[in-house]
């Protein structure tokens, strides 16, 4: 019974397991170790996955790209670096991780142009149809509703933009899912609570990776929200996964 209700409250939006209303806060905490241990957990596979979710960008020129839950600004400037005719503009709730993007855009002038400012994904201070893309790497799953920010992420996009999600998920394969569920819940809060000196924040990672919807309930998400020509790209045998989609 445990099981079902946790579905049903997954596909009406909300995600399962732990709350999410002062996730910022958490990312505050850990922003000074966060992008070390993005690299050391991931292997530094990371880099690989953004690449990818920048390479589904529009084909339009110049490109106005607007980055949700933007970090400390890594896809913002993989897609300026890739994209010379990109203009983005990096949104996010944590002030600790803005002040690092602030760093690393300094030290990379010369790509195209990243702008961050501080704001909740649910609702962006942007008139309706004024971006060509929008994208949030690893942050749609700590919204406190999903269904919100999918909704705000398509009245942002103009007609034919593109929304790109990426985001963790767990592999099909049965011993790879268990591999990767050890992993999870036994490497990564280890590893985690030694550098970042924070308990909880790789706890709530295994938790939040867990109960999160991913493949064909997501890309139903997507489609409830309004979204076209959904589909979902699993990366790296299921561990994370693509999912993009069209405004009419």
């Amino acid at each position: 019974m445990a099981r079902q209700a946790a579905e049903v409250v997954q596909v009406s939006g909300v995600p399962a397991g732990p709350s999410r209303d002062e996730a910022h806060r958490m990312f505050d905490r850990i922003s000074h170790r966060y992008d070390l241990l993005n690299r050391l957990l991931s292997l530094g596979i990371d880099s690989y996955w953004r690449k990818r979710l920048v390479g589904r960008l529009p084909r339009v020129n110049p490109l106005k790209l607007l980055d949700l839950a933007t970090g400390t600004a890594d896809v913002a400037l993989t897609a300026s670096g890739k994209r010379k005719d990109c203009f983005v503009v990096g949104v996010d709730k944590s002030e600790e991780m803005l002040k690092l993007a602030g760093t690393k855009i300094e030290s990379k002038r010369g790509q195209g142009t990243v702008t961050i400012a501080r704001g909740d994904g649910l609702s962006i201070p942007l008139v309706s149809g004024s971006v060509d893309a929008v994208t949030i790497a690893f942050g749609i799953r700590n919204m406190p509703d999903t269904t919100a920010c999918l909704k705000e992420m398509l009245r942002l996009l103009r007609p034919n933009g593109k929304a790109l999600v990426l985001e963790f998920s767990l592999p099909q394969n049965p011993i790879l899912r268990k591999l990767h569920l050890f992993y999870l819940r036994t490497i990564v809060p280890g590893i985690g609570r030694l550098i970042s000196g924070d308990d909880f924040a790789y706890r709530y990672l295994n938790k939040t990776v867990e109960t999160y919807l991913h493949g064909k309930e997501f890309c139903l998400l997507m489609e409830e929200a309004g979204f076209l020509q959904v589909r979902a790209i699993p990366l790296t045998f299921g561990i994370v996964t693509i999912y993009e989609g069209t405004k009419a």
